[in-house]
């Protein structure tokens, strides 16, 4: 499929293994979830391009290399927000936008009811960051915001994806690439993944 990156570290497939076992209560699936945020974050972040710059070490002056851009991460709330830990740990200057999207039970379209974003997005690598890329549209609604607000290097990420949701997403940002730890089978007639890890948002936070 076009533009997906399936992340195959043994150490990121072990986590997942846990988050789709449904006796993970929900503060080890929350612990997870923020383990493999950041195993994640590393693999994706390999090629973002780095500047170099001049400093001193204790004995001598030498030239060192940091990332070139800042950094803005834009999770999906509500279960976006609780993969941002994970990535911070490792990037912790990165910047936090928020995009607030719910799914209208009868249409199923996603609905914004919220968006804050730092200043100057056109100047960041922007990561998109969902649990679940199901049937696409709130991930292509969100990365629609992110454009419309000057954002241009933007990847998205999620843990598990739906060859429809892969679809959908290439159709409506065909420049976006897709990072997420496994491709699952096929939605149901609910639009949840299958075989999936149930609902993310609610194994997060203990609702229903």
């Amino acid at each position: 499929m076009q533009n997906l990156y399936i992340l195959n570290h043994p150490l990121i497939q072990q986590k997942l293994f846990y988050l789709r076992d449904k006796r993970t209560n929900n503060l080890h699936f929350r612990t997870m979830l923020n383990e493999i945020a950041g195993l994640m974050v590393y693999e994706i972040t390999r090629n973002y391009p780095v500047r170099a710059r001049e400093l001193e070490t204790p004995l001598e002056k030498t030239v060192g290399y940091v990332l070139a851009r800042s950094v803005t991460l834009v999770p999906i709330l509500r279960a976006g927000l609780a993969m941002c830990d994970g990535v911070l740990s490792l990037i912790p200057h990165a910047r936090v936008g928020h995009v607030g999207l719910y799914r209208d039970k009868e249409t199923l379209s996603p609905v914004e009811y919220y968006v804050k974003f730092p200043t100057d997005m056109q100047e960041s690598d922007i990561l998109v960051i969902d649990p679940m890329l199901a049937t696409g549209g709130s991930a292509a609604a969100a990365i629609d915001v992110v454009k419309k607000h000057g954002g241009r290097a933007i990847s998205f990420m999620c843990l598990v994806a739906a060859p429809e949701g892969v679809k959908a997403l290439n159709k409506a940002h065909p420049d976006i690439p897709i990072y997420t730890a496994a491709l699952d089978r096929e939605l149901n007639e609910h639009s949840y993944i299958l075989p999936g890890l149930g609902d993310a948002g609610d194994r997060i936070y203990g609702t229903e």
